[in-house]
């Protein structure tokens, strides 16, 4: 199945913080944009050829526009470095339809909030939802500096509205760095819990939130904690559109090995983390290693990502 590309106008690039932009893509045409829920994102086929995933940032009400920030990353692999050095207001760059690996449970008694940097942009279009539909958040808001903190100021004035729904933390000038065991201990037991950040952070935020119930607690990963370790044994998998069967030899992706014969599949990250990958299984065991998928979505052995994750079986049957 081929990913459904479409165009949009970069209306605007507006700086948010030190080292941190957002993209306002529209239609050409002004029309309406499909519909998408907080925590979703998009992936960006930039003109450089490469494909890289951004949370949106703007509340889903809206439908006239997409909204992605972009930090500048100096470790960049050439998305953020292209965003950031070309002029592209007025240009027409493709893009890949919303998908939501990161969904926010709106009916939830209490929503808990723990943002790293750049972390903070699937965090803020869950606010934004939270405040359209009155439904109760903190935010916990970690940065380097206050400088760096993107959509400080209108944190700050839902913090001067609603006093305590905004913690923020800047390591340089706090001397510290964020306390996640602490915002992860001051939610109610029937909570649900988001963060985004730097590894670092998720890992203590996993660490914190242990003893909860593993449907209350959500990570999105920017960048795979560690490379995955590819599958030593080599088997097959059947593309079920085509009957056709290929050989996955040791030290190989399945992506890798469909792209050279010709068979298309999607990806962006190709570590694990984005969801762009992700392929339906309809017989077969995969060997999971991804940052995406939840325990329970592992179990069912109905998905998986296809750029890391292997297999435990001899053949995998795939939705391609």
């Amino acid at each position: 199945m081929t990913e459904i590309l479409v165009d949009m106008l970069v209306h605007a690039v507006t700086r948010e913080a030190k080292g941190v932009h957002s993209f306002d893509l529209r239609p050409p045409d002004g029309g309406l944009l499909p519909a998408f829920t907080a925590g979703a994102h998009i992936d960006l086929h930039l003109p450089n050829g490469l494909v890289r995933s951004y949370s949106l940032v703007n509340a889903p009400s809206e439908r006239h526009r997409y909204l992605v920030a972009v930090s500048n990353d100096a470790k960049s692999g050439g998305g953020s470095r292209y965003l950031f050095e070309h002029p592209l207001v007025g240009e027409t760059i493709e893009i890949g339809l919303p998908r939501n690996n990161f969904a926010l449970v709106e009916g939830a008694p209490e929503v808990v909030l723990v943002a790293g940097g750049i972390g903070i942009t699937p965090l803020y279009c869950m606010i934004q939802r939270m405040e359209e539909i009155g439904a109760p958040w903190r935010l916990f808001y970690g940065a380097r500096e206050r400088a760096s903190a993107a959509f400080r100021v209108e944190l700050e004035k839902l913090e001067s509205v609603k006093p305590g729904c905004v913690t923020f933390n800047f390591d340089l000038e706090d001397g510290r760095m964020l306390d996640v065991a602490a915002a992860v201990a001051s939610a109610k037991v029937d909570a649900h819990l988001y963060c985004c950040g730097p590894v670092p952070m998720l890992e203590a935020f996993k660490t914190a939130a242990a003893w909860r119930p593993p449907e209350t607690v959500h990570l999105e990963y920017f960048a795979a904690p560690t490379r995955a370790t590819l599958s030593g044994a080599a088997f097959t998998v059947t593309v079920a559109s085509s009957g056709q069967t290929y050989e996955i030899l040791e030290g190989r992706t399945i992506l890798e090995v469909l792209i050279e014969k010709g068979v298309y599949a999607a990806s962006s990250c190709r570590a694990g983390v984005c969801g762009a990958c992700e392929v339906g299984v309809l017989a077969g065991e995969p060997d999971h290693k991804d940052y995406v998928l939840s325990d329970a979505e592992r179990a069912s052995n109905k998905k998986m990502m296809i750029c890391v994750s292997g297999s435990k079986s001899d053949n995998l049957l795939l939705e391609l």
